[in-house]
């Protein structure tokens, strides 16, 4: 069966735009973005896209390649104090030089919308209210949604970024899953995949999943993401997976659409916790 993040985003994000409009919200996302890094202006504009598609303002912040990263820091505490801003995003990834988690640790938590500062990974971490990482967010809810339950089950995660692994990790612990992380030093990384009754793919590798390294019935979400000749590729072999798993996500489709999904849901929820007044 396949696991339609499509659907899943556009009902999550029906239910938003019900709420903004029946609470008259006033809501506006900020988002700086450095340089002009093609596969960013597509991520960017697709963010001001489904905001405006809910009643949810955008500020979209520009700033040149050659910009100093003083001068980002000092945009972000601008927005901290504005009270009209409900939370921003500091799109990744940065040109050149520039530190991303130097710049997104003076993000205030509240306003946090991609999850990714220490606070909010703390939050996730003990399992305490907070906004939390986007993708791994829309990964549960997902499975959720299909009435995947976690619990009990073995997972397997491949990659242990920031964006899919790391975060992941914690959402699958705290529903009680027993979790196993993979990465580029992991041996023999079909022994593992194939004791998985969940296999999370987010290494941006494409094909690095195959069929031979999965247990028929398992369940398959690709998170990895590479752009060749500018086609989206995953990281699972979706052609012979899909005929031995049970679940599966399409790439793109799948993950993609969930991870906007819980962007414009981090909206409401910094309203919730006071991101703006």
């Amino acid at each position: 069966m396949i696991l339609d993040g499509k659907k899943v985003r556009n009902e999550i994000l029906e239910n938003i735009k019900n709420v903004v409009a029946n609470e008259n919200l006033d809501l506006t996302l900020a988002i700086i973005f450095v340089g002009n890094y093609a596969p960013s202006e597509v991520y960017v504009k697709n963010k001001v896209k489904y905001c405006d598609k809910v009643g949810i303002k955008t500020k979209v912040i520009r700033m040149d390649e050659n910009v100093m990263e003083a001068d980002i820091i000092k945009e972000i505490e601008k927005l901290n104090k504005d009270d009209k801003i409900t939370g921003m995003i500091v799109q990744s990834p940065l040109p050149g030089v520039l530190d991303l988690e130097n710049c997104i640790k003076y993000i205030d938590p509240k306003k946090d919308i991609d999850g990714f500062t220490k606070e909010s990974f703390y939050y996730l971490a003990h399992n305490l209210p907070g906004l939390r990482p986007c993708t791994s967010k829309g990964i549960m809810r997902l499975l959720d949604y299909y009435g995947i339950d976690v619990e009990g089950k073995d997972v397997c995660i491949i990659g242990r970024g920031n964006l899919v692994g790391k975060p992941l990790y914690f959402e699958m612990l705290n529903k009680n899953a027993t979790v196993t992380i993979c990465h580029t030093k992991t041996n023999d990384l079909k022994d593992k995949t194939k004791k998985a009754d969940i296999i999370v793919c987010g290494a941006g590798v494409p094909n690095l999943l195959t069929s031979k390294m999965v247990k028929k019935g398992a369940i398959v979400i690709d998170a990895g993401i590479t752009v060749v000749d500018g086609k989206i590729l995953g990281d699972a072999d979706y052609k012979s997976l899909c005929k031995k798993c049970k679940y599966i996500t399409p790439n793109p489709g799948g993950v993609g659409p969930m991870t906007i999904a819980m962007i414009i849901e981090n909206v409401i929820e910094a309203y919730r916790m006071g991101g703006s007044k």
